[in-house]
């Protein structure tokens, strides 16, 4: 990279990039701008963000009626303490959100992040029994699980796949299983929960899609299976909707709504402000939430992020829900979908190709080893489309607005890069 400006030179060796060694790090892509659904470098090369910034940004970038909506509340009122305080966005914001979920679903805890927001169901989760007298504090989750990078949220991702396996017998202990996918599954499951009874909170469970882990899907069954259990064996359970949530699958704005299904607590976050501003919610049903009503100060959620329900963040998500219902959100993703399917089709059967998957605006490839993650992604930048591989998979998951054109620059990029790679297999 040539011209680099001031502030990426003088700031490059003071800022610890995420998930990133350090030391064999490539320098990161100086960003100067974005505009609908690409990025622009500081060397004046445009990029399409086929990734939405980490799956947040489902309105493209700079989409004007949330610039609008965060510009007017800045001038009146950036951000004000819910401790004590209210402000009108966060009110709104938390009435929309509760009619739009299944049920009576309708708590909700603001915090700032995704990590957060799953944290705050844990320990919601755990609470709920402990004021009821009853020391219930593991979860039950899954492998090919990831639902954050805090502490809490670390011991309830997948121990030995995932990115923190580093950590694993230093978290917090909890019962990890494979996701129930038949009646053998359920069944099966169902014993292990039985020889747990009296120590778990519930079950965490991403829906319908393992995001992080390795874009896995599983179906319906699931996550009816995993109701009847928690049922059953009086669990609490959580769905973690902060990857697939508001409308990333196209059948619905929520996957407990594609499976028919209500949890007692879902988590948010990412597409909340359509990638403009951190916000994320926590979720409760009135039976959770009436769980902690009592007499006793200490029965009370003693929990409180210092920027929960941030005025801006909640005017960000208020507009990002008035274009959900005002353009067709979820139709764009499922014809996303459909030019998915066709775009990565050509992959099927390649060398070191394991399987070609699509559902709703996620598209993957699915890798028989380990990805040359770096060398994968170079590819596709030269090629003017930013993805980010990992593990064994190459994925998009485009901003819902993505146009024609620069979603079949994506597909293009994603079928060269993996057909160059599946020849160099040979050699």
């Amino acid at each position: 990279m040539n011209d680099l400006p001031d502030w990426y030179t003088s700031g490059r060796n003071h800022v610890w990039l995420p998930y990133t060694q350090m030391q064999t790090v490539r320098p990161p892509l100086p960003v100067v701008s974005a505009q609908g659904t690409r990025l622009r470098l500081a060397d004046g090369r445009e990029l399409v963000d086929g990734i939405s910034s980490w799956w947040a940004c489902v309105h493209g970038y700079r989409h004007p009626h949330i610039e609008e909506a965060v510009q007017r509340q800045l001038q009146t009122l950036p951000h004000v303490m819910l401790g004590g305080l209210a402000h009108e966005q966060a009110y709104v914001l938390a009435r929309r959100l509760a009619a739009l979920l299944p049920g009576d679903l309708n708590h909700v805890f603001f915090s700032d992040s995704g990590s957060v927001a799953v944290e705050v169901a844990m320990k919601m989760a755990g609470q709920f029994w402990l004021n009821r007298g009853q020391r219930r504090v593991k979860f039950l989750c899954f492998r090919g699980g990831y639902h954050g990078d805090t502490f809490a949220t670390m011991s309830v991702c997948d121990p030995d796949e995932g990115m923190h396996s580093l950590f694993k017998g230093a978290l917090l202990e909890q019962v990890v299983v494979d996701l129930p996918r038949d009646a053998a599954g359920e069944a099966a499951l169902g014993e292990v929960i039985a020889r747990h009874k009296g120590e778990l909170a519930g079950i965490v469970v991403e829906p319908l899609v393992q995001g992080a882990g390795g874009m896995v899907f599983h179906d319906s069954f699931t996550l009816q299976a995993l109701r009847r259990l928690a049922d059953e064996h009086d669990l609490l359970l959580i769905f973690d909707e902060i990857f697939v949530g508001l409308g990333r699958l196209g059948d619905a704005m929520f996957a407990c709504q594609i499976a028919d299904v209500q949890p007692d607590i879902l988590t948010l976050s990412k597409a909340l402000t359509g990638g403009t501003l951190p916000l994320a919610a926590t979720i409760a049903s009135t039976r959770i939430h009436d769980g902690f009503l009592s007499d006793d100060p200490m029965h009370a959620l003693m929990h409180g992020p210092t920027y929960m329900g941030n005025a801006m963040g909640c005017a960000a998500a208020n507009a990002s829900l008035d274009l959900f219902e005002q353009e067709p959100r979820l139709a764009q993703a499922r014809h996303i979908g459909v030019r998915l399917e066709q775009l990565l089709a050509p992959l099927r059967g390649l060398a070191g190709v394991k399987e070609v998957r699509v559902r709703g605006a996620i598209g993957v490839v699915q890798l028989d080893r380990p990805a040359p993650a770096d060398q994968l992604s170079a590819a596709c930048i030269e090629r003017g489309v930013w993805l980010r591989p990992f593990r064994d998979i190459l994925y998009t998951t485009p901003p819902l607005t993505i146009g024609e054109e620069d979603l079949e620059q994506v597909g293009r990029a994603m079928v060269s890069t993996i057909r160059n790679w599946s020849e160099s297999l040979a050699s």
